[in-house]
């Protein structure tokens, strides 16, 4: 795409989230979420975490080892939680489809959990809950997570974002498998036929469940924008995910992490 394209494309783009976008900086609820979040900004400085991804390679990982690490679950971690016998330290969700069919569970999630703002229709505020301005278009790695955020794709993009935010100097993705079984067009809506193969649980994206086929090629965009404003602020992201499929970040084995501690 040539240079006049991408602008003409960027203005339709900015144009087309001002509706979204003034209700996601003065309605009240969100002017709420903006005041909590701004609790977490810089509060983990030089601490480690964990991104855990929900692929199949969970099931090879020594979860008992990160119980007391500060982590990052994602959409349907929760499944896993009675198995691990601990919560994550958050939870974070901004897929409409995902959201809109486990809203019941995101009610009776107890841990701080941040949700895009769209989801508002569905989650009404509660004092563990923080709305997130997230967007489909507006390319970008935000180091201010009042503001918008990107969301290249995949979670993880978010995940990364909100990391930087709170001020940690090391992030370790595992669980990020960066393939999936299930073949297709990105972004296209289908319907589970029967178990999912593309995550750690069969009931995950189980029979039934309206879910968006990986977009890889543009959540690949957006790690490598935050590959390189971590580096530029002397943080890494490293990636030790069990056989994961993603090549953006420095590889890691996982136990060798604990030896660090």
């Amino acid at each position: 795409m040539g240079n006049g394209m991408q602008l003409a494309k960027n203005g339709w783009d900015f144009i087309n989230r001002i509706p979204e976008g003034g209700g996601a900086f003065l309605h009240p609820w969100r002017r709420e979420s903006i005041r909590r979040l701004q609790r977490y900004k810089n509060k983990f400085a030089g601490e480690r975490c964990f991104i855990i991804g929900n692929g199949p390679s969970l099931k090879k990982t020594n979860m008992q080892l990160i119980e007391n690490e500060y982590t990052f679950g994602m959409n349907r971690i929760f499944l896993m939680f009675s198995e691990l016998g601990f919560k994550t330290s958050f939870l974070v969700s901004v897929n409409d489809l995902v959201i809109e069919q486990s809203i019941q569970d995101f009610h009776n999630v107890d841990i701080p959990l941040f949700i895009s703002w769209r989801a508002r229709k569905w989650l009404e505020p509660k004092e563990n809950l923080h709305y997130l301005y997230t967007t489909y278009t507006g390319k970008k790695f935000a180091k201010d997570a009042t503001r918008r955020l990107w969301e290249g794709a995949t979670v993880t993009y978010t995940c990364l974002q909100l990391a930087f935010y709170m001020g940690f100097s090391k992030v370790i993705l595992i669980g990020v498998d960066h393939s999936f079984a299930t073949k297709g067009e990105p972004n296209q809506t289908i319907v589970s036929q029967g178990d999912d193969p593309n995550h750690f649980h069969p009931k995950y994206f189980g029979k039934g469940f309206k879910w968006q086929l990986p977009d890889l090629d543009t959540s690949e965009v957006g790690y490598l924008m935050a590959r390189k404003i971590y580096l530029q602020a002397g943080r890494e992201v490293v990636d030790a995910t069990i056989g994961g499929k993603l090549t953006i970040f420095s590889k890691v084995k996982y136990e060798t992490l604990f030896n660090e501690k």
